[in-house]
């Protein structure tokens, strides 16, 4: 059943960004209908016609830079810089899956025995169901779908209901042909109708709804890939340049506040470092105020800070709610967290961490892989072997060095373990792996049976 949907801009809540009747299941169901029906000419069309279709892609959505980017900005309040900085990485990712049509699908192999060919061939699925989160309105959906595409499956996209225009508008300047590319507004009863339709399926989003869709998959045998988020922890060693450690982790903490999987929410400091540390964050993060995505999640930050406040936490830098119009939280850090809180175990997806000691490298890597979610993390040190220990002996997906923890590159796999994701990697070579199935080939003279 279609229900009214409504995208607001997080920086002025008064202003609708877009209202519009959700797909409903239905809807959504003759979605992928479409999306099959075009699918066998889309393969057929060859790979220079997909190369083609993608190219020309790119060319559109970097023609629309400064209107995608104000659009960015406006619905889910993404920083302009940020957000230019996503329309410029959605461009590059289409441009790369365009040359993805004219890879090797596979191999030819020596029979074991007598004449012949033996031959594995990889080919598309079918219909793509994607589901994507609003925090990368452009750059997600564009990391899925382009490979999906590029590999000759269709896809559906079920966006998040505050990156609705987002969505929209990127597949009006995609400009596939009929069916290729379906974009379906709406929320839960629209995305369990794409499960119940896909041939394969991509979700990035909470661990919750994620486990929900590996579930619906899997009783479907439908192949399934699920990013859930991380809590993700940054080791800092006393020999780290402190300031610019404290610099990388401001902008993993309170980047586009905090709202990336990637965000760093665990501080732990090994020994000396612990001090020296906290003074520099709480200078790197003076006078900062971030917009989150709107009320409900200003709520929850607000009320994990208080209540760990109550526990006994101490404010190292942050912890206010700007009186302005707008989701505004300042960036915030404590120390001294309870064992048992919350904010030491879940993802509370903002800007907001706990700096913990630790008293030794030993410790601190057993802190960071104490938690389930372990998508990414940073390692801080000017000691090369000690730094690169670290990143042997942490369970992380992405384990990244005298860097932030909140960055990724399209063209290597993008994943986590343990909770933090399931089944295969996306990005790069892994995500045309995923959308394509592997078959075996015998080819033998004359039709003779062995």
């Amino acid at each position: 059943m279609s229900t009214t949907l409504s995208s607001y801009n997080p920086a002025d809540p008064a202003d609708l960004v877009v209202q519009l009747e959700t797909a409903g299941a239905e809807g959504t169901a003759a979605a992928v209908e479409r999306a099959r029906a075009a699918q066998p000419g889309w393969l057929a069309a060859g790979a220079g016609a997909r190369s083609a279709a993608l190219t020309r892609a790119a060319a559109a959505v970097e023609g629309a830079a400064e209107e995608l980017t104000a659009l960015v900005e406006r619905e889910v309040g993404k920083p302009r810089g940020e957000a230019a900085g996503e329309l410029a990485r959605t461009v590059a990712i289409l441009r790369y899956y365009a040359q993805a049509p004219y890879a090797p699908t596979g191999a030819v192999h020596e029979p074991a025995a007598g004449a012949g060919l033996l031959l594995t061939r990889r080919r598309p699925h079918g219909v793509a169901g994607l589901i994507t989160p609003w925090n990368f309105p452009l750059a997600i959906p564009v990391w899925k779908l382009a490979p999906a595409l590029a590999t000759g499956n269709t896809a559906v996209l079920k966006p998040a209901p505050e990156a609705t225009a987002c969505a929209l508008r990127l597949a009006e300047l995609l400009a596939l042909p009929e069916g290729v590319l379906e974009v379906v507004p709406g929320a839960a009863e629209e995305g369990t109708a794409l499960l119940d339709g896909a041939d394969v399926v991509s979700f990035t989003g909470s661990t919750a709804t994620g486990g929900a869709v590996v579930r619906a998959c899997a009783a479907r045998g439908v192949p399934v890939q699920a990013e859930m988020g991380g809590v993700n922890a940054a080791l800092v060693l006393p020999d780290a340049d402190i300031e610019q450690a404290a610099a990388h982790l401001a902008y993993a903490v309170a980047g586009y506040a905090g709202q990336k999987c990637t965000a760093t929410s665990r501080i732990i400091a090994v020994g000396a470092a612990y001090q020296p540390l906290r003074e520099a964050l709480a200078k790197a993060l003076a006078g900062q105020a971030e917009v989150v995505i709107n009320q409900g999640a200003r709520e929850r930050l607000a009320g994990a800070i208080d209540s760990a406040l109550a526990g006994g936490a101490q404010l190292v830098a942050g912890g206010q709610l700007p009186q302005r119009q707008g989701w505004f939280i300042e960036p915030t850090v404590l120390d001294q967290v309870p064992a048992d809180h919350p904010l030491l175990a879940e993802e509370f997806f903002g800007p907001l961490a706990v700096l913990l000691p630790a008293a030794d490298l030993d410790e601190a890597i057993a802190l960071a892989n104490a938690n389930r979610h372990s998508l990414a993390c940073s390692v801080h040190s000017r000691d090369l072997d000690a730094a690169l220990a670290a990143a042997d002996r942490l369970t992380a997906g992405m384990i990244r060095i005298n860097a932030p923890s909140s960055g990724v590159d399209f063209h290597l796999p993008f994943g986590g373990a343990k909770a933090a994701s399931f089944g295969a990697r996306e990005q790069g070579q892994a995500a045309l792996e995923f959308y394509t199935a592997s078959r075996t080939v015998t080819l033998l003279p004359g039709g003779g049976a062995r």
